[in-house]
């Protein structure tokens, strides 16, 4: 039986959470514990789709701050997207989760080129849809590209796996005392400038309504007990309630 609130979301995990302990690349273990937390979703009837980034490779917007040229930056940082992506469409498969890589960029012998219809339908089959490539464009991040990628396929809401908890008024990691909010509309996350995705990202969430939910990835069951309505995280939407 189905017990899911949501029957079609759009994760976005950070590059970063696939570097584990190590910092950098990609770490097995880690990998394959967000693969097994995926296919539990899927196995539920929930429709996945997934937008991954870069940050664990490269990232464009730190190589443009040391003198390299931004648009060239943030076109490398779009092909670390598609090593992640590969990497985790493999790592579903290995577990008997069918998944289809639509890139931003094309590269025919890698990935399906990004086209809306053939996204939709592939999420109507049950299958796993990991896109990759950011936009396809220079100046946009991925999580532009995820709440883009969300509006374009009637995601019912955006779901941000991250390495804490939920949004909180400070870094926790730097401020152990720092209070996590349950709830905030996206506002208060332009007007406190708390650091959860980039105003571009957060202003089209805002302007077309479509709730957010971060949350922490690394606790397994968390996806689960989201997409089931468990109140895991921090819930932003257009006001608060």
């Amino acid at each position: 039986m189905n017990s899911a609130k949501y029957r079609r979301i759009l994760l976005k995990i950070s590059g970063e959470i696939l570097a584990g302990e190590q910092g950098y690349g990609i770490q097995p273990a880690v990998l394959d514990a967000i693969a097994d937390e995926i296919g539990i979703v899927a196995s539920l009837g929930v429709e996945v789709a997934i937008v991954i980034g870069g940050g664990n490779i490269f990232r464009g917007i730190a190589a443009s701050a040391t003198g390299m040229e931004r648009a060239s930056a943030d076109y490398m940082g779009m092909l670390a997207t598609v090593l992640n992506a590969l990497a985790l469409q493999n790592a579903l498969e290995r577990k008997g989760v069918t998944t289809r890589v639509q890139s931003a960029i094309e590269m025919h012998q890698l990935a399906e080129g990004y086209i809306r219809r053939r996204a939709i339908r592939h999420l109507e089959k049950k299958r796993v849809v990991i896109f990759a490539g950011g936009t396809g464009n220079p100046y946009f991040s991925t999580d532009t590209a995820a709440v883009l990628r969300a509006m374009e396929i009637g995601a019912e809401v955006i779901i941000k796996g991250t390495k804490v908890d939920g949004i909180y008024e400070a870094d926790p990691v730097t401020h152990p005392t720092a209070k996590m909010f349950a709830e905030l509309p996206f506002l208060s996350i332009i007007n406190k400038n708390l650091k959860v995705m980039d105003s571009t990202a957060i202003s089209l969430c805002m302007d077309n309504n479509l709730p957010l939910i971060v949350f922490n990835l690394k606790s397994p069951g968390n996806l689960t007990r989201v997409v089931q309505g468990d109140k895991i995280g921090t819930l932003v939407t257009a006001a608060s309630r």
